[in-house]
C-alpha cells in the first residue's frame, strides 16, 4: 500500500469509526427522543431537539479527524497506541452513555457514564497533546459539548427524580 493510500485508508477509517460508533449511540437513542425524553421536565438552558444531531456529528467528525492526526505519526511518535487505546476507551463510553440514558432512561446512570467520559475525553487530549497539538485541539469542543452535556444530565436528573 503506498503512503497516499494508506493516509486515506487511515482517514475513512477513523471517521468511519467515530460515525459508526455516533450512528450506534443514535439507535439507542432515537425511539426514547420520541416518548420518553419529551415527557422529562427540563431547565430552562436545555436546548431544542433538532441541534443535538447536527452539533454530534461535526464533533464526530473532528474525532476522527484527530484520531487519525494521532495514528499517522505511529512510526515516530512514543505513545500513540496509548492514546488511542484511550481514545477507544472514551468512544465506547460516549456510545454506552447513550444506551444508558436513552435506551435504558436512566438518568443516575447516565451521569455516572458521562462523568467517566468526560474524564478519558480529559485523558485523551492530554495524551494526544504528546503527539500532536492540532490532534488535541479538535478535541476540545468535545471535551466543551460533554462538559455542558455533564450539567444538562445532572440538571434532568435532580428535575425528575
Amino acid at each position: 500500500m503506498n503512503d497516499i493510500t494508506r493516509k486515506w485508508t487511515r482517514l475513512g477509517i477513523s471517521l468511519g469509526v467515530c460515525l459508526g460508533a455516533g450512528g450506534l449511540g443514535s439507535m439507542a437513542t432515537r425511539q426514547s427522543l420520541m416518548a420518553w425524553y419529551p415527557q422529562l421536565i427540563k431547565p430552562s438552558f436545555s436546548p431544542p431537539d433538532w441541534l443535538f444531531a447536527p452539533v454530534w456529528t461535526a464533533l464526530y467528525v473532528m474525532m476522527g479527524y484527530a484520531a487519525y492526526l494521532v495514528w499517522q505519526k505511529k512510526e515516530s511518535a512514543p505513545g500513540v497506541k496509548s492514546a488511542l487505546f484511550m481514545f477507544g476507551i472514551q468512544l465506547a463510553l460516549n456510545t454506552s452513555w447513550s444506551f444508558v440514558f436513552f435506551k435504558f432512561q436512566s438518568l443516575v446512570g447516565g451521569l455516572l457514564v458521562i462523568v467517566a467520559l468526560w474524564s478519558t475525553i480529559l485523558l485523551t487530549i492530554f495524551k494526544f497533546s504528546k503527539i500532536s497539538r492540532r490532534a488535541s485541539s479538535l478535541l476540545i469542543p468535545y471535551l466543551l459539548w460533554v462538559s455542558f452535556a455533564t450539567v444538562l444530565n445532572f440538571a434532568l436528573w435532580r428535575l425528575n427524580k
